[in-house]
């Protein structure tokens, strides 16, 4: 693997650099034997940010074979000394934030402050679930079906070996804080990064092996979805997707005949509403953060906006204003507050909405066009109104920074316009918090998020998080982050007499036994 020489003089060690280069040759995927390379390039450069290998089905098959092999001794193991691991890899992600953010940034083009949301998410998710897998994972004693004569405990035990596909958005975040549980849990785990963005992936293979995980129980496989997606769905014991419904489909499909469990963070379009007592000038700045926030390429982003027609007006002025102060930027620094797009074809994405939208009659308040000037694949933070019939942008995610927004007549109009697409992942509500809360508990969404567009809700990392409707099934974050991970078994043993009774007793007498033994449990309060 090449690296541009400004990344290698960093003070940061060259050792890193230099293991990075060997995890990619000998972890990545097993295809680099026959000498297949895939190169991977900068948005913020021409030249080559470095290469992979591009995996096969046999990679794959290795990989569960590897970390299958390691899972056994990893699941045996005392969660509290994978804790230990996973707080040594914690406190080694925040020593080498710098290095990450630098990564995140080369590989993806955004602006350093998104960069270091991904490294922080990472640092949430270690330090939760290192300090609640203990409690989790625990043998937990459960009521039985008779008080003192039968005995009840709930067992936490690992899936096996988890298959994990990430997307090139979030490459850290969503890269590894899901396998950080999953690891957390006793399972081994066999991931595929995007093509476009695998180094964020490799760097935290290298860092959690420095802090002492198993090798081979986290295996990295790059290359296709085609291929190596495919294939990690056809042999996982549990699968944890974070990409578009129309995969998340065809991925639910194969495991779902497996019979293997299933999570999946997909598509949104996701709303917001601001209500007539929103302070407007108070919140404009983090309204227009919640809609351009790493370009727009992020899944809870907001993308449409409803307003009641007696505030429509001095919002637009006010959001217009807000949107124009963004400042577009490139290079690893924190001079702007906007980054690239991803690539070519997430431009001509972006462009494709803008025109179509423009072309059935929508008017743009402001931007609308790529800035070559800053970088090949900048595009201005765009609002538009006035949306005519048939556009795309009404009801398709652009994932880019383009939001429209809506003249409504009042509250109740816009929530019957958020609700009616079929997505449901994230939305936002502005106003004053008896006002906004009402509106959240009607909005059809796994996440609502009040005067805020999504950090509060997904930074609230004790609580479930993910979509409901064609946006996705199962949740990350909170406890239930963590126990998908397991299979919940019950050992319940049998004391005194057997649940028929005693021997002697006729069975005709069995029912009116134990009819009186409920209403007893029952008025001494030992049942339900």
């Amino acid at each position: 693997m090449s690296l541009p020489r400004r990344l290698q003089e960093r003070p940061l060690p060259q050792q890193l650099l230099t293991e990075l280069q060997h995890l990619t040759t000998n972890y990545s995927t097993g295809s680099l034997d026959k000498g297949e390379r895939k190169a991977v390039h900068s948005p913020l450069f021409e030249e080559e940010l470095g290469w992979v290998g591009v995996g096969s089905e046999e990679d794959v098959d290795e990989a569960f074979r590897r970390s299958r092999q390691t899972q056994k001794a990893w699941a045996d193991t005392d969660v509290k000394q994978r804790v230990k691991v996973m707080k040594r890899f914690h406190h080694l992600v925040a020593k080498h934030r710098e290095l990450l953010a630098d990564f995140i940034q080369l590989e993806t083009g955004k602006d350093r402050t998104a960069a270091f949301d991904e490294v922080l998410d990472v640092l949430n998710n270690a330090r939760y679930y290192s300090n609640n897998a203990p409690k989790l994972l625990a043998t937990q004693k459960q009521p039985g079906a008779f008080p003192l004569i039968t005995k009840t405990h709930l067992q936490r035990v690992p899936k096996g070996v988890v298959g994990q596909i990430s997307p090139w958005n979030y490459p850290l975040a969503l890269g590894i804080s899901d396998a950080v549980a999953a690891l957390l849990a006793g399972n081994g785990v066999v991931a595929k990064p995007d093509g476009s963005t695998p180094f964020s992936n490799l760097i935290s293979l290298y860092l959690l092996r420095e802090a002492g995980l198993p090798k081979d129980l986290l295996q990295i496989v790059t290359g296709s979805g085609r291929v190596v997606g495919s294939a990690i769905s056809e042999r996982c014991d549990y699968l944890m997707f974070t990409g578009s419904t129309k995969t998340g489909k065809i991925l639910g499909t194969t495991v779902g005949e497996r019979l293997v469990g299933y999570s999946a963070e997909l598509g949104g379009k996701n709303p917001m509403i601001i209500a007539p007592d929103a302070d407007i000038d108070k919140h404009i700045d983090t309204i227009a953060t919640a809609c351009f926030s790493n370009s727009g390429q992020l899944c809870v982003s907001i993308e449409r906006i409803y307003v009641p027609d007696a505030i429509f007006d001095q919002f637009i002025t006010a959001f217009r204003r807000a949107t124009e102060s963004i400042k577009l930027g490139s290079g690893l620094n924190w001079d702007y507050t906007m980054g690239s797009l991803i690539g070519q074809n997430q431009l001509d994405v972006v462009q494709h909405f803008v025109d179509d939208a423009v072309d059935k009659g929508a008017t743009v308040i402001t931007g609308g066009k790529p800035r070559p000037d800053i970088g090949p694949y900048h595009f201005e933070p765009t609002v538009l109104t006035d949306l005519g019939e048939g556009a795309e942008l009404a009801e398709q995610e652009v994932f880019g920074p383009v939001v429209y927004v809506q003249r409504v007549r009042d509250v109740e109009e816009a929530i019957e316009q958020a609700n009616k697409l079929p997505y449901g992942l994230n939305s936002s509500v502005f106003g004053q918090p008896e006002t906004a809360q009402g509106i959240a508990e009607k909005i059809d969404a796994g996440s609502v998020t009040i005067n805020d567009g999504y950090a509060s809700t997904w930074a609230s990392i004790s609580t479930p998080l993910g979509g409901v409707k064609e946006s996705g099934v199962g949740r990350r974050h909170g406890h239930e982050g963590l126990t998908k991970y397991t299979e919940a078994k019950n050992i319940s043993s049998q004391r005194i007499m057997p649940m028929r009774g005693p021997s002697w007793l006729p069975n005709k007498y069995y029912g009116t036994l134990l009819s009186s033994a409920l209403r007893l449990g029952k008025a001494l309060r030992f049942l339900p």
